[in-house]
């Protein structure tokens, strides 16, 4: 089976999640690092991913995520998602060698480490594919050998990922399509059963 590194970058909490509308700002820090933490505790879960590097600025809060695991470094290429990720590759490459880069988003709160195997099961060793999102018109995860790494975050992406020739998984995987970028997408997540972070954050709602 291949092996994987998971690649998350992760903006610091008091700038994640400014279309979670309607709520404190407090509770919008909150529940953005909530998401974060739920995403890589599934990274770390999964048999498929030997690694996890997150990239984020947030001093304080990397030393939650370290603590589930996970490998930080600083984000040199802040606000360019998709230069911060060719980034993360890069040192990743440097570190692991051997490992397969797959890249996700950190605002993924109900995905498991299960509903990650089963994405990467499918994967030919080394080619690039990608998840859309529930819309079909966003990117959650995207995978290619170092040599391809040329992720297309942003919107549209589904569609510019398609354009490299990444292939599209086409397994159902809910929970890994349910990233959430406002209120209605939280509910979504939780009625698919939300990681524990965001569960207890959102019933504080």
């Amino acid at each position: 089976m291949e092996r994987y590194v998971a690649l998350v970058p992760v903006k610091p909490p008091a700038l994640g999640k400014s279309r979670l509308v309607g709520l404190p700002d407090t509770e919008r820090r909150a529940l953005a690092a909530a998401f974060a933490l739920d995403t890589v505790a599934a990274c770390i879960a999964a048999e498929s991913i030997a690694e996890v590097l997150v990239a984020t600025d947030d001093a304080s809060f990397s030393v939650e995520l370290v603590a589930l695991g996970a490998v930080t470094i600083p984000d040199g290429v802040a606000m360019d998602l998709n230069g911060t990720l060719r980034q993360s590759a890069a040192e990743a490459r440097r570190r692991w060698p051997a490992l397969v880069p797959v890249a996700l988003t950190a605002d993924l709160p109900a995905v498991r480490g299960s509903d990650l195997d089963a994405a990467l099961a499918g994967v030919v060793p080394g080619e690039a594919a990608y998840v859309a999102d529930s819309e079909g018109l966003g990117t959650t995860l995207y995978t290619a050998a170092y040599e391809r790494f040329d992720p297309r975050f942003g919107p549209g992406s589904a569609l510019a990922h398609d354009a490299t020739g990444a292939r599209p998984i086409t397994a159902p995987l809910p929970r890994l399509r349910r990233d959430v970028d406002d209120l209605s997408d939280l509910d979504a997540a939780l009625a698919l059963g939300a990681g524990p972070r965001t569960t207890e954050q959102a019933a504080s709602r």
